[in-house]
């Protein structure tokens, strides 16, 4: 398995992909970070065409078992990020 790209190799990318410096890349790929950050966190949903579909889903409080000791510990509710792959990735991963 290939190591992961990182911020300066995607920079890098999209700046070559659009044609623009990488001082151009980097402002655009930190404003979507931060409006997909925000959306979120507001419990609302992004939608990435072609790429998926991030929500912030509601967990309710829980029981849950504490590897250690095996004891039983109630769990309070909390927020998860789910993401949901587009079906044109991964008709392009399979591909």
């Amino acid at each position: 398995m290939s190591k992961p790209m990182t911020k300066t190799q995607l920079v890098a990318a999209v700046a070559e992909a659009m044609g623009a410096d990488r001082k151009t890349a980097t402002a655009a790929l930190d404003a979507m970070a931060d409006v997909v950050a925000r959306e979120v966190a507001a419990g609302g949903t992004v939608t990435l065409p072609g790429i998926g579909k991030i929500a912030c889903k509601e967990r309710p409080e829980r029981q849950v078992r504490n590897p250690a000791t095996g004891e039983m510990v109630t769990k309070a509710a909390d927020k998860q990020v789910k993401i949901a792959v587009a079906k044109a990735l991964k008709d392009s991963v399979n591909a």
